[in-house]
């Protein structure tokens, strides 16, 4: 009888999400302490999605090719927090890229193999996977409210000891992951046909255009907020209103997968995407317009996520899947958040919050366009899977 690691597996997600919770709200708020630029500030952030863009790959194809996934997924935890412990000591350019570089190349490693690694415990059970992940999104909001109230009462520098403890987290629960049976499938169509198909190139273009969209918030949103006079436990608040949102969307997502096809919902995502960053560069003045620009985030991130996870579930079947997920976490979260960290960090000055903010908007108009053109209006999770799974988005 199969036993799922369900704590184990959710205790990693939730410290992995954590780092995330404590480290992109308030470290360039730290980075700012220490009197970097704009600029400055925007290339060190970008390390994370620069390694992202060809960390994942690379470390998937080593896990394929060796079969030690669970060693590299240790691995990662290890020198990531060894890389990072080196931020008690640096103050300047170089160093702070040299040791960001390493933290994010490791890091970046991880997550999706723990995906991979996820859905061969669950095996026909990938409905729970919303049941695991949830615990990522508490530990964001643990990390972000945490933080922010803990910064209003300490120097900017509170946030290197938190992310460094979370960290440790993530190596401890790493230690503990087991190892699951993989499943040999035959017949897997190769994955250059898949990644020919029209369908799967408009998406994984859109989704780089989503993290293009997002690359200024997540690097200056914080900023953004301190500058017009909100406090940092007020900045966590808000932060931990969108996570809220995201985990509501998951919560309800098998529920709307049966409903509409993916290409609803990621319209849906696309055009509040569109809404969303407009209203945060030209209404951060207005708490109440910032709460709604959170609350947006279930769709901009949690139904658009959900639905693009499960589009490369469907389209690289088998063997093909755990590249799928690796070309995924590369364009979008590597190389289209990448541009959008650099382009806002050239923005931010020249251009103000305002129109640095549009940009992302115009990011994600050219994603609903291809999405709108290009996924068609069957593209949907697999009906014929549904007895075997039960939230089969997630």
């Amino acid at each position: 009888m199969h036993a799922l690691p369900y704590w184990r597996l959710s205790g990693y997600y939730f410290f992995y999400f954590a780092f995330i919770g404590a480290f992109s709200p308030y470290f360039g708020l730290y980075l700012q302490s220490l009197n970097f630029s704009a600029w400055d500030i925007g290339l060190l952030m970008s390390q994370m999605q620069l390694m992202r863009l060809f960390g994942p790959n690379l470390w998937g194809w080593l896990a394929d090719h060796f079969g030690r996934r669970m060693a590299i997924i240790r691995l990662a935890a290890v020198i990531g927090l060894a890389g990072f412990t080196a931020f008690f000591w640096l103050d300047k350019l170089p160093g702070m890229l040299l040791a960001m570089a390493i933290l994010a190349f490791f890091w970046s490693a991880a997550l999706p193999l723990v995906e991979t690694l996820t859905f061969d415990h669950l095996r026909e059970e990938r409905g729970r996977y919303s049941r695991i992940r949830l615990w990522g999104s508490i530990g964001f909001i643990v990390a972000v409210m945490g933080t922010g109230a803990l910064l209003d009462m300490a120097p900017p520098v509170g946030v290197v000891w938190v992310c460094w403890g979370i960290l440790v987290g993530i190596l401890l629960y790493a230690l503990t992951l087991p190892e699951a049976t993989l499943v040999e499938h035959s017949g897997v169509q190769p994955i250059g046909e898949i990644l020919r198909q029209p369908k799967v190139i408009a998406l994984m273009t859109a989704c780089f255009a989503m993290s293009a969209a997002h690359g200024a918030f997540y690097v200056f949103y914080s900023i953004h907020l301190d500058a017009h006079g909100y406090s940092k436990t007020e900045v966590g608040l808000l932060w931990s209103l969108g996570v809220v949102a995201e985990i509501a969307v998951f919560m309800f997502m098998a529920r709307l997968s049966r409903r509409f096809s993916l290409r609803a919902i990621l319209l849906a995502s696309f055009g509040a995407a569109i809404v969303r960053f407009l209203l945060m560069g030209w209404g951060v003045e207005s708490a109440t317009i910032m709460i709604v620009v959170q609350l947006l985030h279930g769709l901009t991130f949690g139904a658009y996520h959900a639905a693009s996870i499960a589009a490369v579930n469907q389209w690289f079947p088998g063997r093909a899947q755990g590249r799928g997920q690796a070309l995924y976490s590369s364009l979008s979260f590597g190389a289209g958040g990448l541009l959008g960290a650099l382009i806002s960090g050239r923005t931010w000055d020249s251009l103000g919050s305002g129109w640095t903010f549009t940009l992302g908007s115009l990011f994600a108009l050219v994603g609903f366009v291809l999405v709108w053109g290009w996924v068609g209006a069957n593209a949907t999770v697999n009906r014929e899977n549904r007895a075997k799974t039960k939230d089969p988005v997630q």
